[in-house]
């Protein structure tokens, strides 16, 4: 399949989104392994364009190239999973994403084809598969282990990413009198939970971690049958693994004891189209990862003031 004719049909996927399901592209690193990216995230699928690679770079850049008139890194995605480096393979593929409100290219060794996965198919890899953070998600495709890849972990090893709030933001939060403060994060990526973390404990809010929509349902739901337990706001990842934010938010918002609750999707996703299923399924806000000061200002406005 020819890459126009492969991200032609990237329409017709979307029509997945908001029903736990997701295309996966899939590709590989230089052995028979497969690897997958939200196709949601994937922009172009490019041959390995003229590259220049600039002294101080990372190592697991192979460098940059003009897109479209915009200068975008490349990282080589083989190299920093552990495999030969593709940066002087004339055969390797560009795959151009954005996400997080960034753009750059992934180098690998060829793409394969996009897959439709539902989100029960998904599962956290076990530590066991060797894979560490790099990898978010496993799934099985013909018989064949399908690994996702964190991208958004990639970045993060690459060029750190603020968790701070600015100082009237702080002032803010340390002197609103809030009714409740203890907020869901829900996140598959260890990276995201921790900024999240870090960030509500600057703002003396306590934190309950879920590391997907399913876990989470099921915490909200116990929660639900003991007032003492309960949380302000949930704060949740899109694209996670057995449930995810869109169907999370559904759940929700259709359990009488839950469907009160504050939810704010906070993902690496973006767009009009992520933006209308956000309203649609019925979520307060989307906030794109990672801004530090919407969030923390938006969270404080949702939980609102306590009314003692």
């Amino acid at each position: 399949m020819s890459t126009t004719a492969l991200l032609d049909s990237v329409e017709s996927h979307t029509r997945l989104a908001g029903h736990n399901r997701v295309a996966m592209l899939l590709f590989r690193l230089g052995d028979k392994q497969l690897f997958g990216i939200n196709v949601f995230k994937v922009r172009e699928v490019l041959r390995r364009p003229l590259m220049e690679k600039l002294p101080g770079m990372h190592e697991w850049l192979a460098g940059s190239f003009d897109y479209r008139g915009k200068t975008i890194p490349v990282i080589d995605l083989a190299a920093a999973m552990g495999y030969p480096s593709l940066a002087a393979s004339a055969s390797a593929h560009v795959v151009v994403t954005e996400f997080s409100r960034s753009m750059q290219g992934f180098l690998v060794a060829d793409f394969q084809r996009i897959v439709h996965c539902t989100g029960e198919s998904l599962e956290a890899p076990s530590v066991t598969l060797g894979f560490g953070n790099r990898v978010n998600a496993v799934s099985r495709i013909d018989g064949q282990l399908m690994a996702v890849i964190d991208v958004e972990q990639m970045l993060a090893s690459i060029e750190e990413v603020t968790a701070e709030i600015s100082p009237h933001i702080q002032q803010q939060a340390e002197h609103c009198q809030l009714a409740i403060r203890r907020i869901m994060v829900v996140d598959d990526s260890v990276v995201a939970r921790g900024r999240l973390v870090n960030l509500f404990k600057r703002m003396n809010i306590e934190c309950i971690i879920a590391q997907d929509g399913r876990e989470a349902l099921e915490q909200l739901t116990a929660m639900a049958e003991d007032d003492g337990e309960r949380v302000g706001v949930v704060i949740s990842d899109i694209e996670m693994p057995r449930l995810d934010g869109y169907a999370l938010t559904r759940a929700i918002r259709e359990t009488p004891a839950l469907r009160q609750l504050k939810v704010v999707l906070h993902s690496s996703l973006s767009g009009v189209f992520n933006e209308a299923l956000v309203r649609d399924v019925g979520a307060d806000q989307f906030i794109a990862k990672f801004q530090p000061d919407l969030l923390a200002k938006t969270v404080l406005e949702l939980m609102g003031p306590s009314t003692n």
